[in-house]
């Protein structure tokens, strides 16, 4: 269910959330226009960080090992900033006009990357550089949890013909982002390589503001709603009522309050007929359902004190948020292997043949297109024959749940850093045949095509894992908290890329103290397979605790009256 279709609302609720759409309003016609202003962003974003550890170490003159911690911390904030902004998305701005303000910091953010490039003196180069990253990381903050929440929200779940659309609608919304940052990395890298920054950032920006611009045009198209006022007031609310009467005993005739003035009684978990869909009971963290009883100082009450009497909605939401937290904590080692593409691959393929032909050089950082290429093939092939093939024998409407879709993205991951491991062990080994080890500019005589397994596997696991989390956390995340559900499958990427710093320090500190550094600038000497087999290990550590977790995870399950209206109709949604 949309945040835009029917929901029960508390008597204390704001009654202009439920305002109805024009049916003109919405679906493919709304959001193709707002996938234009996030191709234009995914677009920059590649363009940027596709690259950006070759400018610091080459432009900048940066030590490897310090360039790959400022990539990981600058890609690591801008996926935190998404938290805040999702915040003043949901209970101040609204999605659309949040959208607007952040492009346009983004847009300011790319001029002044152009500026620091080019006209800025050298000497303070660096410090506006990197004054320009982190406003990029502003918008970003704004931008990530709202558009993707914003274009999902044009398809209403209420209408079967549209929650069947919005079912592909993850599918090709990512289609869309990998062709974005595809062409960047193939196209916009190279420019930066051959011919000049300066040249490479422009084109970046002038995207950028076309992508607004077609934001822009499809205003009439749009459903929007105001926000809705701040969901942590509600979250709030249902711990310390429940703390309040931790006291209260569950008896079999106790009343609970479920909004809209009604009461249901007994303890057989089911529900009395509300007017509009609804979440039903659940028995996860049965210690929150005490906020809903109704006890005798609430039943003498003509008004609801919301700091003493909670909605079924509103512990049901609670419960929500908390059955995702387990879920976050176990992919952050996802995005910690997934880092890699940006920072060790790019130098590992610098010190390899790179040559297609007489005359022409693969930039390092444009073999990361190849996970691009690999997204482009397999997400048609998911949706168009795995997705129908899987439904026949699961009767899943996906297939596959989207847990099970996450935990075999996070089983490929960890092969991607065994491959890794190995190639990389056998590049190192070619170095010491050739007696290059010593030289770390020495090109070894090793194609460039012996990191395409790894780069493979990268882009495979993107297309379980990186989708499957984005529909978990539209899904099953309370309606007035989406924004802020988009913001935490982000925080996935920004603390993945943090852990992924913070193992580079500590394999640092102590293969230094061992006497043989692992990640040093010399490759040929370093031990970076060394390093692949520790994230590898971290990973299966971290599929383990997952797969517990999803095990015992319960769906959302809305409940409420069928298409005729006639009866109540309970769905678990992602699931079944």
């Amino acid at each position: 269910m949309t945040e835009n279709g029917h929901q029960m609302q508390l008597s204390s609720n704001n009654p202009s959330a439920t305002r109805r759409h024009k049916p003109s309003r919405g679906g493919w016609n709304a959001a193709i226009f707002v996938i234009f202003v996030e191709i234009a962003e995914r677009f920059a974003f590649y363009g940027v960080s596709g690259n950006l550890i070759m400018y610091l170490t080459k432009d900048l003159h940066q030590a490897t090992a310090t360039a790959a911690k400022n990539v990981n911390m600058w890609i690591g904030v801008s996926s935190l900033f998404p938290l805040v902004g999702a915040v003043v998305a949901d209970s101040y701005l609204g999605r659309f006009v949040t959208i607007i303000f952040s492009s346009s910091i983004y847009l300011m953010g790319m001029l002044l990357l152009c500026l620091s490039v080019s006209v800025i003196p050298r000497h303070y180069r660096e410090a506006v550089f990197f004054v320009a990253l982190y406003i990029l990381a502003v918008g970003e903050g704004g931008h990530k949890p709202c558009v993707q929440t914003f274009a999902a929200d044009q398809f209403d779940e209420d209408a079967d013909e549209e929650k069947k659309a919005k079912s592909s609608f993850f599918n090709w919304w990512y289609l869309a982002i990998v062709v974005a940052a595809t062409v960047a990395t193939l196209v916009v890298i190279y420019i930066q390589d051959n011919v000049s920054w300066v040249v490479g950032f422009g084109i970046l920006t002038v995207v950028v503001a076309a992508g607004l611009l077609l934001f822009l045009l499809g205003i009439k198209r749009y459903r929007r709603q105001a926000p809705l006022g701040s969901p942590f007031t509600a979250v709030a609310q249902v711990f310390v009522v429940a703390a309040r009467k931790w006291r209260v005993k569950e008896t079999p005739d106790w009343d609970v309050y479920c909004g809209d003035d009604e009461r249901s009684g007994g303890s057989n978990m089911e529900v009395r007929k509300l007017k509009h869909r609804t979440l039903a009971r659940t028995k996860q963290f049965r210690f929150l359902d005490k906020a809903m009883i109704i006890d005798n100082l609430d039943a003498s009450s003509n008004v609801r004190n919301p700091w003493r009497l909670c909605s079924l909605k509103q512990v049901e939401d609670v419960k929500l948020v908390l059955r995702l937290i387990p879920i976050w904590l176990s992919c952050l080692m996802f995005n910690a292997v997934q880092s890699q593409l940006h920072t060790y691959y790019t130098k590992q393929g610098s010190t390899m043949i790179r040559s297609i032909g007489p005359h022409f050089q693969l930039p390092p950082a444009s073999l990361g297109a190849l996970v691009g290429l690999v997204i482009l093939i397999t997400v048609p092939m998911y949706d168009r024959i795995f997705v129908p093939i899987a439904r026949k024998f699961t009767g899943h409407h996906s297939g596959i749940t989207v847990l099970q879709r996450i935990g075999f993205g996070l089983f490929l991951s960890i092969l991607n850093m065994v491959v890794s491991a190995l190639v990389e062990a056998k590049r190192v080994s070619v170095a010491k045949q050739h007696g290059i080890i010593d030289n770390p500019k020495a090109v070894v005589p090793m194609r460039m095509w012996w990191l395409l397994p790894q780069y493979f596997f990268c882009g495979l696991s993107d297309t379980f894992t990186i989708v499957g989390l984005q529909e978990l956390f539209y899904d099953q995340m309370p309606e007035a908290m989406r924004s802020f559900g988009a913001a935490a499958y982000l925080s996935i990427i920004g603390v993945g890329s943090f852990i992924s710093s913070a193992v580079i320090s500590v394999v640092q500190a102590i293969s230094s103290k061992a006497g043989e550094e692992w990640l040093g600038d010399n490759l040929n000497r370093a031990h970076l397979d060394y390093f692949y087999w520790v994230l590898a290990g971290l990973s299966a550590l971290s599929l383990c605790v997952y797969v517990l977790f999803a095990m015992s995870f319960v769906y959302k399950i809305v409940q409420g009256k069928d298409s005729a209206g006639e009866t109540e109709a309970s769905t678990r949604v992602g699931e079944a």
